[in-house]
């Protein structure tokens, strides 16, 4: 009798893991898109109450837009870039009909050139459907700050960093160090700039004009953007602060690159304004974390060591890589 109620047991035990193993394996198709979710049009977000409504069914939807601008995969979100992220972020919004205007929170210092141009081309369509009022916290420069002249209203406080309005491009000469410790780079190439940025070299005049020259297509891009958002002469703005500096909010208000200058609750009420929701309820966007994307997190920890990173300085967490080209301050450049 004792056996078989070991046996009843371990069958028992048995049977609920294999339940929670289906469960499991259902969720997580589900947050891939694969599933019963993925056909029902789930929210891929979920909203966080930052203020209560008053007698009010509409929504203001606050989406964060921090770190370096990339394609690459970051914290925010292991399965897709931050890219896609804030695109799915912007359709969602766009989507739902409660929301009636949007506040993009911005503490970036900037990023790479396409990622950023990416995502102001998509908060531009959202602009279309719904105001959108762009906050800048402790910073919002480069690439951070092209995105945020696809807003309907700029703001920012009186000492938020901006502006920076230019491109950078940068590589590592170490030929010196190479000829000390007695390396040779040897290089096979299909034509004169195939090898153009190798550091283990001198760059040629015709190569420094070259990348000069791809520098100043996009920052004249980036100028006639500022201009045109901003209602800006650009003869000024490049003969003025469109050479790369960067302003506090005070005197980014002086220049007309924000709007208003404030707090970010001053932006929520600026967005119900907007979207003639004085009583609306106040969300923040946040990705939604699945029983999938625990599993994986096991599984990452099982394959590396488990560390922590203290470098807190302004290149925190940043991997800039030579030959890109990046809209970024310079002190986040180096």
């Amino acid at each position: 009798m004792k056996k078989s109620g070991c046996l009843t047991l371990f069958l028992f035990v048995a049977l609920c893991l294999s339940l929670f193993a289906i469960l499991i394996l259902v969720v997580s198709l589900g947050s891939h898109g694969e599933g019963p979710a993925k056909a029902m049009g789930e929210k891929k977000f979920a909203e966080r109450t930052v203020i209560p409504a008053k007698d009010s069914s509409d929504k203001i939807a606050v989406i964060p837009l921090d770190g370096l601008i990339s394609y690459g995969r970051g914290i925010s979100s292991p399965e897709n870039s931050m890219v896609e992220v804030m695109k799915e972020a912007f359709q969602q919004a766009a989507n739902d009909p409660k929301v009636k205007a949007v506040v993009l929170s911005v503490d970036s210092p900037g990023g790479e050139v396409t990622a950023g141009d990416t995502i102001y081309h998509a908060l531009g369509q959202l602009k279309a459907k719904k105001p959108v009022v762009v906050f800048i916290n402790s910073i919002g420069t480069s690439a951070a700050y092209y995105i945020s002249c696809a807003g309907s209203w700029i703001m920012c406080s009186d000492t938020s960093f901006t502006g920076s309005i230019g491109v950078i491009i940068s590589t590592l000469n170490y030929k010196e160090l190479f000829g000390k410790i007695g390396l040779q780079s040897v290089i096979f190439k299909s034509g004169q700039f195939k090898d153009a940025l190798n550091g283990a070299r001198d760059l040629t005049e015709e190569e420094k004009a070259y990348f000069q020259g791809l520098v100043m297509q996009t920052y004249d891009r980036f100028l006639g953007i500022v201009a045109s958002s901003r209602h800006l002469d650009p003869s000024t703005l490049r003969s003025g602060i469109a050479d790369g500096r960067v302003l506090s909010g005070k005197d980014a208000f002086a220049d007309k690159l924000v709007d208003q200058l404030g707090y970010i609750e001053d932006s929520y009420e600026k967005a119900r304004s907007l979207g003639n929701a004085p009583g609306a309820e106040v969300v923040r966007y946040e990705k939604k974390r699945g029983l999938g994307h625990l599993l994986r997190f096991f599984e990452d920890s099982e394959k590396s060591d488990i560390h922590l990173d203290l470098n807190v300085g302004p290149s925190a967490g940043m991997k800039l890589e030579s030959g890109r080209l990046y809209l970024l301050p310079s002190f986040y450049a180096f």
